[in-house]
């Protein structure tokens, strides 16, 4: 398995080195959202061409999909934008102006190693192989689930950024936004838990155990750090959002209520 983490961790920073370059180019960090998915697809296309296997394969395609989906979405949202407060805030300056070591070191290599983390189930899928094919589907099922919420979500939101401002509610709160505040990130959270199952926990009880941090990490991260909470922090400002809040859970669906 360390020579497929390497490979993977090769992928990673390859990616990542690519993306730094076009954002200086631009002179814009948060391009390196759209890189996030694409980062994942890199990692799950070179662990399959590497050790080819119609497990490893299967991965690819259902990663190639998320990540594709999701760096086509998050380019086609940051057209015509500027940079992103959030690498305004962290660098300490615009962007590149805050010195290019440092926006080398906490913005592309540390989600390059994050992403590098995170894949571990694919590590493991490309270096053995599987031992229960049902626990795979059921992966694939809890995946699916997590495109559902994300393809649906963003669909919703979408529509509604969409309305004139005066003609929608200051809040999204019908769809799957009255069953959670933000379906989008639950979506992705079940996407990795799904990958960790069919990639990793199919494999026996210790890789599953073994590479259990990543999918923890992933829904931490997306629920506490970066995603929901973080974004909290300007949605709490609308008018109607505490009703909302108190009737919608922040990040576990459940039926809507009155």
């Amino acid at each position: 398995m360390v020579t497929q983490s390497l490979v993977a961790l090769l992928a990673a920073l390859a990616v990542m080195g690519v993306t730094a370059a076009v954002s200086r180019r631009v002179d814009r960090v948060a391009v390196v959202d759209v890189a996030w998915g694409s980062v994942f697809v890199a990692i799950a296309l070179v662990l399959a061409v590497v050790w080819p296997d119609p497990h490893s394969w299967l991965l690819a395609v259902l990663v190639t999909f998320w990540g594709g989906r999701l760096a086509w979405h998050i380019a086609k949202r940051s057209k015509g934008h500027g940079e992103d407060p959030r690498y305004e805030a962290m660098l300490g300056g615009p962007g590149w102006h805050a010195g290019a070591a440092k926006v080398l070191l906490r913005v592309f290599l540390t989600q390059a190693v994050v992403a590098w983390v995170i894949s571990f189930p694919l590590h493991v899928a490309a270096a053995y192989d599987v031992r229960w094919w049902p626990v795979v589907w059921i992966g694939v099922a809890v995946f699916a689930i997590g495109v559902f919420f994300e393809v649906v979500g963003d669909a919703q939101l979408s529509a509604y950024r969409s309305r004139p401002r005066d003609q929608r509610p200051p809040v999204l709160d019908t769809g799957l936004w009255a069953w959670t505040r933000h379906p989008n990130y639950f979506g992705d959270a079940c996407v990795w838990w799904g990958l960790w199952v069919a990639g990793a926990l199919s494999l026996g009880w210790v890789p599953g155990l073994a590479t259990i941090f990543a999918p923890v990490a992933m829904t931490y991260f997306i629920r506490n750090v970066t995603g929901a909470k973080l974004l909290e922090k300007t949605m709490s400002q609308r008018p109607g959002w505490d009703e909302y809040a108190a009737r919608v859970p922040l990040f576990f669906p459940r039926p809507p209520r009155g």
